[in-house]
C-alpha cells in the first residue's frame, strides 16, 4: 500500500513499556498495514535476563521493533514504533527514539515497577507521552489516583486503560496522546 499523493503529516510514535506488556499485540490491533516484527523465540540463555514471572507463557520476544502505521483523521500518518523492553536493548531504544515527537506507554498493573526504567528513558529524551494501562484479564485494578501516585504522573500526563489486542481500544489510547501532543504544541508556541 502507498501513501496517497494528497498533503500528509507524518508523525513518528513510540509504543513503549516493560517487557511482555504487549507493544507487539497493540501494533498489531493498530496498524492499516501489515506490521512488520521482529520477534524471535526466547532461548535459555534469555532466561538469565528475561524475568518471565507474570508474563505467562510468552516465548518470543522483540529483538529490534515493530513497526506499523495508522492514519487519523485530517491526513495524519503516525509511523508506530514498539520498541524492546529489555534493559539489554537499551543503545538500539535510544536510536529508535531519535526523532520521535511522542510516546505512548504500555504498563501492567501486576508488573508497575518493570514501567519505572522505560519512563525514565522517555523523560530523558524530553518526550511528551501518555499511558495506557493494558488491561489483563487477572490484573489488578487501581483507582486513577492510586496509579498515578504509584507512577509519579504529573497531573497533565494522560493515562488511560486500553485493551492492546482490540483495534478501538488502543485507537482510543492513541488519541488521548496524540492529543496531549497536539496540546502541548499549541502551549509550546504560544509561550
Amino acid at each position: 500500500m502507498y501513501l496517497a499523493s494528497t498533503d500528509q503529516t507524518l508523525v513518528k510514535i513510540l509504543v513503549a513499556g516493560a517487557f511482555g506488556v504487549g507493544k507487539t499485540t497493540m501494533i498489531d490491533a493498530l496498524s492499516e498495514t501489515v506490521p512488520l516484527h521482529t520477534e524471535e523465540t526466547m532461548t535459555q540463555a534469555g532466561a538469565l535476563f528475561d524475568d518471565l514471572a507474570g508474563v505467562g507463557t510468552k516465548d518470543t520476544t522483540t529483538v529490534a521493533i515493530d513497526f506499523g502505521r495508522r492514519t487519523l483523521p485530517g491526513d495524519l500518518v503516525l509511523y508506530l514504533f514498539g520498541t524492546p523492553g529489555q534493559r539489554r536493548f537499551k543503545p538500539l531504544w535510544e536510536d529508535i527514539s531519535r526523532g520521535a515527537l511522542g510516546a505512548l506507554v504500555l504498563v501492567d498493573t501486576r508488573r508497575l515497577g518493570d514501567s519505572f526504567e522505560v519512563i525514565d528513558m522517555i523523560e530523558e529524551r524530553g518526550l511528551r507521552y501518555a499511558i495506557a494501562v493494558n488491561v489483563f484479564p487477572d490484573a489488578p485494578a487501581h483507582p486513577t489516583e492510586v496509579l498515578r501516585e504509584h507512577l509519579d504522573l504529573s497531573p497533565q500526563t494522560p493515562l488511560v486503560t486500553c485493551d492492546a489486542r482490540d483495534a478501538t481500544s488502543s485507537i482510543d489510547a492513541l488519541i488521548a496522546l496524540v492529543s496531549h501532543l497536539i496540546a502541548h504544541s499549541a502551549l509550546d508556541t504560544a509561550s
